[in-house]
């Protein structure tokens, strides 16, 4: 059972983050609480599991980069791991994560994003990643986006349920 206060918490930030130096300052601010006592109940919530985690999105159609794909190796299972360390430290590379194959139709278990401006920009930097993280000998596809959808965190209350309480 959540108390009050980490009700009004959970409403202030499941809507974002203002672009500050210092959100979490603010939005104590805005709560009437000290950045410290706020920072110390997140981090409350997050070891209950309450919070899952506190990311970013990025709206990159925003930002200019409108060829975005996901990029997809057949990798054998033995090779995941390793191929995945090197894809953690390489800029190009969004989000990296391992699925289960779909055969017959989908041998693909290893996942991408790269973002680009243009389709041919997208394709240089897969092409790179793959030199870069040793994926050149397995099979390959690049799925461009063809449709965007709405990307938000966590919603824990629904507006009626904050008591107009908002992010600042």
């Amino acid at each position: 059972m959540l108390t009050e206060e980490e009700e009004r918490i959970l409403a202030a930030v499941q809507s974002g983050f203002p672009l500050v130096s210092r959100p979490f300052a603010l939005i104590a601010a805005h709560l009437g609480m000290e950045e410290d006592a706020l920072l110390d109940h997140l981090r409350k919530l997050r070891t209950n599991g309450v919070i899952k985690r506190i990311g970013v999105v990025v709206h990159h159609h925003a930002l200019g980069y409108q060829a975005n794909a996901m990029v997809v190796w057949d990798v054998p299972d033995g090779v995941a791991r390793e191929a995945g360390l090197l894809m953690q430290d390489n800029k190009l590379v969004s989000l990296c994560y391992l699925r289960k194959r779909v055969m017959p139709d989908w041998p693909y278990n290893f996942y991408c994003m790269i973002h680009g401006r243009e389709e041919e920009e997208t394709r240089s930097k897969a092409d790179l990643v793959t030199r870069l993280c040793d994926l050149t000998t397995y099979p390959r596809q690049i799925l461009f986006s063809k449709r965007r959808f709405r990307q938000y965190g966590a919603r824990y209350f629904t507006s009626s349920a904050t008591n107009g309480t908002t992010t600042p």
